[in-house]
């Protein structure tokens, strides 16, 4: 399936953002302008992207607005720039997972590589919580034993160990073993205990 990607312009200052929308447009990206944090946050579809945000606007900051992106975990990357920028600026902004921090006039040719740098982030953001999203929908199909029985195997433990901490026969966890290798389409035990290191935290019955 093709997943459109946009780039993102959020900056109070009409004159520069559309100045960014132009040359964005103008190499073949998808963009779309916004006034405000708020006004992005609330017309925002879920769209895969990269959001180039300024630091200074009213009402919510850049700042805040890249903090808001990283804690609902949304499948975008982001460029910050400014022209009052400093360095524990740089800082947080990096730490909140910035691709880049650019301070006005930036070079127009750095702003497109990092922008490709940043869609190439963002899709792997987005192919990861796709990974995720589905061994979360094969785990929750497991059986309350079933479930007990992987994240046994997961710490670790053979069948026999497996059978001693259950009070189980090990025919029986056998048996259990191959349901949950199947139903999770789990080619090893490798390929299953990498599956379940994607969940957050092991899912009780």
């Amino acid at each position: 399936m093709q997943i459109n990607e946009w780039v993102f312009v959020v900056d109070d200052d009409e004159a520069a953002r559309e100045s960014l929308e132009y040359l964005l447009t103008s190499v073949g990206y998808h963009v779309r302008g916004y006034g405000s944090a708020n006004e992005f946050l609330d017309k925002y579809d879920d769209s895969l992207g990269c959001v180039i945000l300024d630091v200074r606007m009213p009402g919510m900051s850049g700042m805040q607005l890249q903090y808001e992106l990283q804690r609902r975990q949304l499948p975008l990357a982001s460029i910050v720039v400014t022209g009052h920028g400093d360095i524990p600026m740089a800082v947080s902004a990096m730490r909140l997972g910035a691709v880049d921090f650019l301070q006005k006039p930036y070079n127009d040719q750095l702003l497109l590589e990092r922008t490709e740098e940043a869609l190439a982030r963002a899709r792997g953001m987005y192919r990861a919580e796709e990974a995720r999203s589905e061994v979360d929908g094969r785990f929750n199909k497991l059986t309350c034993r079933e479930r007990e029985v992987a994240w046994l195997i997961y710490s670790g433990l053979s069948n026999k160990q497996i059978a001693h901490e259950l009070s189980l026969s090990p025919k029986t966890v056998e048996v259990h073993r191959a349901n949950v290798m199947s139903k999770m389409a789990a080619r090893s035990v490798v390929d299953l205990v990498q599956k379940l290191s994607v969940l957050v935290v092991p899912k009780p019955c």
